[in-house]
């Protein structure tokens, strides 16, 4: 999460293209101590003094890791106690430590390391390979506040993950892992925090799922009727509702090759969609919600990729968050349709030919689906997938693929009680809204 600066004679040196911090941050007292491990190679424009073989001269750092500190990380990272700024951190300690240093398992480890004697001068290291080790303390007033922190370290290196530890007081240690600069992350979030983010979470990842908004599309297309459409996104939303909240609580298969197949699948709902709306006959609507449905069992894994490294984000709100993350889906979903319903309409009514229309969109839809499809199924190709052994974690595996289907069934039967109640008249595909 945080960052040091080489010397003059590497000064030049290139952003590094992968770099790994690890942080702690604890609040006591009247002090946020946050404890952070970064690679020295991070640094740059530092002036640290090189030997003729590559390894650093320790008696020559002076002040540069303090300074360093200071310059790179605690400038770049900012902390808030209940929704108010802290003052800035200032370092209080620094360390350089050989690579093969184990001190930061642990919080208590890493203080230890930090306040033990340094290496001896005549240490040599790699300056490519030594690690910087620092602590800085940031102001408080009551340890058991809710605290917020912005990171910006991103520029460390070409890809920067950090991997940061909370202890908060009295409470379990909370692990977060992200890449890059995350925004304003919630350390122990409130409720409506995390549903916060989790809305807009699913709603940006709804309007950039282009494949689902054509799957979604696809089906709407021969749609007329208000009821219709209310059935299909209502079957749809629950579907996935369901293998979003089961793979979150991991009932979804934890193989390399799920992710694909279930892309690929995706892929496939929207070709067989699109094919339907080519070849199929209009009364087939009345049971255009069962296919919304059963596609939308598969869907929901996919949205679940989406949410599997932002769960962290969601503290102790496990279940408000899925909610939220849900709603956000929902109203990407509607606010797409309220866009893209308008003008089909608008085209539909200025034809002359309304099968013409349904033949002609499906097929557009088709053609971008088919590509999807075959790339897919190219990756998903390259796994191979062996018999699993008939141990106890296989069968548990399978005693919870019977209850998600058992729970998909009970859902998908309460629908179907409220498609039989909508349904007061047969739809049609042709009729006007009415």
């Amino acid at each position: 999460m945080f960052l040091l600066v080489p010397p003059v004679s590497i000064a030049a040196h290139e952003v590094p293209q992968r770099v790994a911090l690890i942080a702690f941050v604890k609040p006591e007292g009247q002090r946020l101590r946050v404890v952070v491990r970064v690679p020295l190679e991070s640094m740059r424009d530092m002036q640290f003094a090189i030997r003729a073989d590559g390894t650093l001269d320790l008696s020559k750092l002076g002040t540069l890791l303090p300074e360093a500190a200071e310059l790179w990380v605690a400038n770049y990272v900012e902390f808030y106690e209940n929704g108010i700024k802290t003052a800035a951190g200032r370092p209080t300690a620094t360390q350089l430590s050989l690579p093969n240093d184990r001190s930061f398992q642990t919080f208590d480890l890493a203080v230890a390391h930090l306040r033990a004697a340094p290496l001896p001068v005549e240490t040599q290291i790699d300056w490519k390979r030594a690690m910087l080790d620092m602590e800085i303390e940031y102001p408080i007033t009551n340890e058991h506040a809710k605290f917020a922190m912005r990171s910006g370290l991103a520029h460390l290196g070409v890809k920067t993950t950090t991997v940061l530890r909370f202890i908060a007081s009295g409470k379990a240690e909370r692990a977060f892992e992200f890449e890059g600069d995350p925004g304003l992350v919630q350390l122990d979030p409130r409720w409506y925090q995390a549903g916060g983010r989790f809305v807009k979470l699913g709603f940006e990842h709804i309007l950039g799922g282009y494949d689902h908004l054509l799957f979604i599309i696809c089906l709407l297309i021969p749609v007329r009727r208000w009821r219709t459409l209310a059935a299909i996104v209502t079957a749809f939303t629950a579907a996935h509702s369901v293998t979003l909240i089961a793979s979150a609580y991991g009932f979804a298969p934890n193989g390399a090759w799920f992710p694909p197949l279930v892309e690929s699948l995706i892929a496939i709902s929207i070709v067989y969609m699109a094919l339907e709306n080519i070849l199929a006959k209009p009364e087939r609507l009345n049971k255009r919600w069962l296919l919304a449905f059963g596609f939308g069992l598969i869907h929901g894994f996919g949205f679940s990729f989406a949410l599997r490294d932002s769960l962290q984000f969601a503290g102790s709100h496990l279940v408000t968050s899925l909610a939220a993350f849900n709603i956000g889906v929902e109203l990407g979903q509607l606010f797409v349709l309220a866009l893209a319903l308008p003008v089909l309409m608008f085209v539909v009514r200025r034809s002359s030919n309304e099968r013409a229309v349904i033949i002609v969109g499906s097929a557009l839809v088709a053609h971008s689906g088919w590509h999807w499809m075959t790339e897919r199924l190219a990756v998903l190709s390259e796994y191979r997938v062996s018999m699993p052994a008939l141990d106890s974690v296989f069968f548990l595996g399978v005693l919870r693929a019977l209850l998600l289907l058992a729970v998909a069934g009970a859902v998908a039967w309460l629908i179907s009680g409220l498609m039989r109640r909508l349904a007061q008249e047969p739809i049609e595909a042709t009729r006007d809204p009415g």
